[in-house]
């Protein structure tokens, strides 16, 4: 025969889980089960994880000025990869952040690429970045364009290419020149002190 005190553990367990399962806790368990996967590349970034898939993507694109650049013509530099949408929000706050970086950089063999993936004209769309004073390099690219990078989940994203041509970072959201930051400085580095090194 079972005793009452021996039913109360389980009792007492129950009741500390119900009080735990609240509304608010539930809702706070859903939003770091969503943060989790988009936010962690940026951390890895940060710490000097790779969470590129090791790719080495073939594009060729023709940006808004007309000046052809692929895979090809861009080995050898630091590549930061950023597709966007003129209606993306978060696309938009990042822009001044990128252009500052793209400035910041480019002397040391940055180059930062944004793949618009509008279906606007490519007019509105360079009015877009004029406006906006964005002045690094933009193509307009379709789902076929995008596939060289396995594709996207979401806007903006962002992948970060090595010299070597492969995809070191990518992460989702408008973090991308913050977390990206550390991680392009030790690319850059990393190539500089291999290509000083005495042979």
């Amino acid at each position: 025969m079972t005793t009452p005190d021996r039913e109360r553990p389980a009792a007492g367990a129950s009741s500390r889980w119900r009080r735990w399962l609240t509304p608010w806790n539930a809702v706070t368990v859903l939003v770091a089960l969503w943060a989790a996967p988009r936010l962690l590349p940026h951390l890895a970034a940060v710490a000097g994880i790779d969470t590129g898939d090791r790719r080495a993507p073939r594009y060729d694109v023709t940006t808004l000025d007309g000046v052809r650049l692929t895979s090809e013509s861009l080995r050898g530099q630091v590549v930061l990869v950023n597709v966007w949408a003129t209606w993306c929000g978060p696309c938009r706050a990042e822009m001044p952040l990128l252009q500052r970086m793209y400035l910041r950089h480019r002397a040391e063999g940055f180059v930062l690429l944004g793949l618009s993936v509008d279906v606007a004209s490519s007019d509105a769309v360079r009015e877009f970045a004029r406006a906006r004073g964005v002045t690094y390099p933009i193509a307009i690219v379709g789902p076929e364009g995008l596939g060289a990078f396995g594709g996207v989940r979401g806007y903006p994203t962002s992948f970060l290419i090595g010299r070597d041509g492969v995809v070191h970072h990518v992460v989702l959201g408008p973090l991308a020149p913050a977390s990206l930051e550390p991680a392009v400085r030790r690319l850059l580095a990393a190539a500089h002190a291999t290509s000083s090194r005495p042979r």
